[in-house]
């Protein structure tokens, strides 16, 4: 078995991971990144789904890391693409003019961006990335350390162990977490746990939000690009969630639930008929090629991200399962967003009359599969470390903040975000939980583990609660926690502390924050903010 000595080794190669990764390569430190596909990125790219983003963020509200990522993807539009003058010139350009974000874009091009991010610091060695390596056992060290994380290559079987001085856990799930013994928690808190209004009375750590695993689609009239009927077809067809308050049909089917009041919906989907806008249609919802903003016959058809509510897996959380039951659920997963596909094609009833589009095709060439499924489940909700600090409903929740505009103000904010506290139905049948909350801060407090030394988590599985991860879990947020992460352990190595002693001490603290903001990091939100009206994305899904 080989051995790598680095000062950082990050697992997980996702939104947080990267941002992380750059951090401290920027720090000077020399860095292990693991990722368990073949392409870093995870949300982004992996996983397939453009990143959801506030109402402010072409203005302010983000890392200027993550702003120079974003425009990264529209430099490589303009210089790659044969995208029309004006559109060209739209400083706000949108590839796909999907109404969910204002920059839906395709999978590659978010890697092609990320990958030359990286580049410089893996030319000069000060980034060694390993990709397609799993997280398989943690070394424990003296007094509540990490010693050594040894990562699995999927391909060969062949080991290798990681020694650093700091670990951070950027994984999806949170994997490295119960390996380490580091204390946490999934799926639903009580309210004795956590003292939130809205939490059951028992917790349920098997409860989670459902993943899904997403696709592109093109339609091309008049063809036939049927796949054939997947082996869980007829399950799949009619397949009722037993959720409550229950859902109004079969999930392959057009009626749905509206997330924030509940009631009986239908949605609308028609491709080439689809403008953009505002809760427009499925097909426009998430598209990440609109054709029309490019030269005549460059594209065939516009490319459409699905991730909607009918891929949505309930049936068992990826979290408190062995590795086989995880392998199943997965696979099952797949069959759901494969009869979905063969579902539009063949019985979907159309606005017009009839049923199904055969002429939509998947597009595997975009996602880098085989298949034509994303490379990686979307997950929405991971392992959460037991914090110094937990963020709980109150702090963030418009309903228990009568007349403030922002969320509480930490005093120890290591940056901010805004989303909605945006749950959707749970493996345990809980439906949406989608309420508004209120522009926040990320806690340095939320960081900490409350006793292993030198191991942070880096995306998702900060000290959040079930219901408070339903508004930090997007893509802007995780990158800010990824970036923070880093160089919070840059900053201990260099000073010879912990960030437990960062967080105890005001001093400390603030000299860590002065840090944070000359390397581009808003610690807080402008006391006067005012949502812009005229913005379609000004209220985040």
């Amino acid at each position: 078995m080989r051995s790598i000595d680095c000062d950082v080794a990050i697992l997980g190669g996702g939104v947080g991971g990267i941002a992380a990764a750059l951090a401290l390569a920027r720090s000077g430190l020399r860095v292990i990144l693991t990722e368990e596909h073949a392409w870093i990125g995870g949300q982004l790219t992996s996983q397939a789904v453009p990143p959801d983003e506030h109402g402010w963020i072409e203005k302010f509200g983000c890392t200027a890391s993550y702003r120079a990522f974003r425009e990264g993807v529209r430099a490589y539009y303009r210089a790659h693409y044969p995208l029309l003058p004006a559109v060209a010139a739209n400083r706000r350009l949108n590839p796909g003019n999907g109404w969910v974000s204002p920059l839906c874009h395709e999978p590659r091009v978010a890697l092609a961006v990320l990958e030359a991010m990286l580049a410089p610091h893996a030319s000069s060695g000060r980034i060694l990335i390993l990709r397609r390596h799993r997280v398989r056992a943690v070394a424990a060290g003296g007094a509540d350390t990490v010693a050594s994380v040894t990562v699995e290559c999927r391909d060969t079987g062949a080991a290798t162990t990681l020694r650093a001085g700091y670990f951070l856990d950027a994984t999806e799930n949170g994997d490295v977490l119960p390996l380490a013994g580091v204390e946490h928690v999934s799926g639903s808190e009580s309210r004795a746990q956590t003292g939130e209004p809205s939490a059951p009375d028992a917790a349920r750590p098997s409860n989670v939000q459902s993943f899904s695993v997403c696709f592109v689609l093109e339609e091309l009239a008049g063809e036939n690009h049927v796949i054939p009927r997947p082996a869980r077809y007829d399950f799949w067809r009619g397949y009722v969630p037993r959720l409550s308050p229950p859902w109004p049909g079969p999930l392959l089917g057009w009626a749905g639930l509206n997330p924030r009041t509940m009631a009986t919906m239908r949605y609308n989907f028609n491709p080439h008929r689809e403008k953009p806008g505002l809760f427009s249609g499925l097909w426009a919802f998430r598209r990440i090629i609109d054709r029309a903003q490019f030269t005549p016959g460059a594209y065939r058809s516009d490319v459409c991200l699905v991730n909607w509510p009918m891929i949505d897996y309930m049936e068992g959380d990826l979290l408190t399962c062995d590795d086989a039951e995880r392998a199943r659920r997965l696979a099952d997963a797949k069959q759901l967003s494969l009869s979905m596909v063969h579902w539009l094609q063949t019985e979907a009833p159309r606005p017009e009359g009839g049923i199904g589009w055969p002429g939509l095709r998947l597009r595997p060439d975009l996602l880098g599969t085989a298949d034509g499924l994303a490379m990686a489940p979307y997950i929405r909700e991971s392992r959460r470390i037991l914090a110094k600090k937990t963020i709980v409903e109150r702090d963030v929740s418009e309903k228990f903040r009568s007349g403030e505009k922002l969320a509480e103000r930490y005093e120890d904010s290591v940056g901010i975000g805004y989303y909605r506290i945006d749950l959707h139905p749970s493996t345990g049948g809980d439906n949406y939980i989608d309420v508004p909350s209120l522009p926040f801060r990320i806690p340095l407090g939320a960081l900490i583990p409350r006793r292993v030394v030198n191991l942070l988590p880096a995306a998702k599985n900060i000290g959040t609660t079930h219901i408070t991860n339903g508004c930090y879990r997007l893509h802007p947020v995780e990158w800010n926690i990824g970036e923070s992460a880093g160089l919070l352990a840059a900053h201990c190595l260099r000073a010879s502390t912990t960030p437990a002693a960062v967080h105890a001490s005001a001093d400390r603290r603030a000299a860590f924050q002065r840090e944070l903001v000359a390397q581009g990091i808003e610690l807080a939100w402008p006391e006067d903010l005012v949502l812009d009206e005229g913005d379609p994305h000004a209220h985040a899904r």
